[in-house]
């Protein structure tokens, strides 16, 4: 996935020279523009005529506040989704726990945010399809049957009754989730669509500028959203975008992280991107020329982190890669500090350098454009502020240095250049010292590696303990005696 610093929030706006800034939003920050959506739970208890719950836990029961202060439409289902689901996850802890009480005032409150849900999305979105209208009966039935049910279980004494009663409540419950997520996934698809309509319709270069912002910021909302926006052939729409030198810097770029979010290897679906392979040369194509003319750091980080991520999802652009000269274009940035000059966006360009060293033509570019030289330096990668963010992308840059290493050494005149560089050495030195590779046992399984397919070029450039202890071993022999090479057996 894209190894972005910080927080999963990221703000962008474009500035005099079309310069791109990234803005942490503050956790505090957040938890403020929350609170003001919510009020505390007393307040439902009473207009419920319930009495107020003395439990411990009380205090933590939000409910969300209805009101035209709350945005668009897609905002308020996401808020309302998050709390809903929230009260589902908690009732069934409070059933686990035979908790009866709190389990029917709880499943009263989720009837209240189910109806609100259905009552905001009528009022202030697009009328409901026949589709929706059905699911929406269907839940509201579910809710009054929870309410019903749970009700009477106050009343039931008798174990063996209450046991029975639990099955059923777990069903209901079980059955008002799966109408609750169809619901919401209608929703939202209808609403990321109309935002993907709105692009594809706008001649207005700030509504782009600002839907293609909502749309980034829709895929920090988690791996559903996502898979929402390629389903309505969002990722096809950023194309368009990208392609179009008429729109700014900042734009391109906005589109380039969306495309990197939706392209990740590590969501869990893969089927809905087949149509962006109709596009893939346009956008791999455009990518490569925003790295090339990047005036920024973080246009850099964030088109460099799209073409990584496509590079996992097709071996097909690791060969258009190789057509664009995007090895020069890449190897090229790294010696400019205004493009290139974090951990976070080196992990980009030797995640790509990883991928393309599969294809054999690879080889013959690195050693054009001195590109060992610039993996060396890379199993060298440093943390400057010791942030765990930074120490992990500093990891991350070591291993796919190491990898991206032994795949090239499969050309014997890579290998040489490596062993001249004394590569060798700085491969010994982070299998054998563990403070170099900070502890990590995947730098050190990938150092192991590329060591052992230099050696197999090279063998003199490895004295006799090193071979003896790094290369002649079974791997996981090595393994093993380097990674216990710092613990005391005092």
């Amino acid at each position: 996935m894209m190894a972005l610093p910080g927080g999963r929030h990221l703000d962008s706006m474009p500035l005099p020279g079309q310069r791109l800034h990234l803005m942490q939003v503050d956790s505090v920050q957040r938890w403020m523009e929350d609170l003001k959506l919510m009020t505390e739970c007393e307040c439902m208890c009473v207009l419920q005529a319930k009495p107020i719950s003395l439990e411990e836990d009380a205090q933590g029961d939000l409910i969300l506040a209805g009101g035209p202060s709350l945005g668009d439409p897609l905002q308020l289902l996401l808020k309302r989704g998050w709390v809903i689901s929230t009260e589902l996850r908690r009732i069934g802890q409070k059933l686990a726990q035979d908790r009866w009480a709190r389990v029917h005032s709880m499943s009263v409150r989720l009837t209240c945010h189910a109806r609100s849900m259905v009552s905001e999305y009528s009022t202030g979105s697009r009328s409901s399809s026949q589709e929706m209208g059905q699911i929406e009966k269907l839940l509201m039935e579910k809710c009054s049957e929870l309410s019903a049910v749970t009700e009477r279980c106050l009343q039931v004494e008798n174990e063996h009754v209450l046991k029975s009663m639990k099955a059923c409540v777990s069903d209901t419950l079980s059955t008002l989730g799966q109408h609750f997520s169809q619901l919401l996934e209608l929703a939202l698809t209808r609403e990321v669509q109309a935002l993907v309509r709105k692009i594809d319709a706008s001649d207005n270069i700030y509504t782009t500028e600002s839907t293609t912002g909502n749309l980034f910021s829709l895929t920090q909302e988690g791996a559903a959203l996502c898979r929402i926006i390629a389903k309505v052939d969002g990722v096809l729409c950023l194309a368009d975008i990208l392609t179009d030198d008429s729109h700014s810097e900042a734009t391109r770029a906005e589109a380039a992280a969306v495309v990197a979010q939706v392209t990740s290897p590590h969501l869990p679906f893969t089927q809905h991107l087949s149509s962006f392979l109709e596009s893939m040369e346009e956008i791999v194509t455009a990518l490569v020329k925003l790295c090339q003319e990047a005036s920024s750091g973080e246009v850099f980080l964030l088109a460099s982190a799209a073409l990584a991520n496509i590079t996992f999802f097709d071996t097909m652009a690791c060969e258009m890669l190789l057509q664009l000269n995007a090895i020069r274009v890449l190897l090229e940035a790294c010696s400019d500090k205004q493009r290139v000059d974090t951990p976070y966006t080196r992990d980009q360009i030797v995640t790509i350098l990883a991928n393309m060293s599969v294809l054999e033509q690879c080889a013959s570019d690195i050693i054009q454009e001195n590109g060992v030289q610039l993996i060396m330096g890379m199993l060298s990668e440093k943390p400057r502020s010791g942030t765990p963010a930074e120490v992990a992308a500093c990891e991350r840059v070591q291993q796919k240095a190491a990898v991206t290493l032994a795949r090239l050494s499969r050309d014997p005149e890579v290998a040489r250049e490596a062993v001249r560089l004394s590569c060798m050495s700085r491969l010994i030195e982070l299998c054998r010292s563990p403070s170099e590779r900070n502890s990590s046992d995947a730098v050190l399984v990938a150092c192991l590696a590329a060591l052992r397919r230099l050696a197999g070029v090279c063998p003199e450039g490895l004295q006799d303990s090193d071979f003896q202890q790094l290369v002649q071993p079974r791997l996981v022999d090595s393994f093993l005696l380097c990674s216990n090479m710092e613990e005391s057996f005092v």
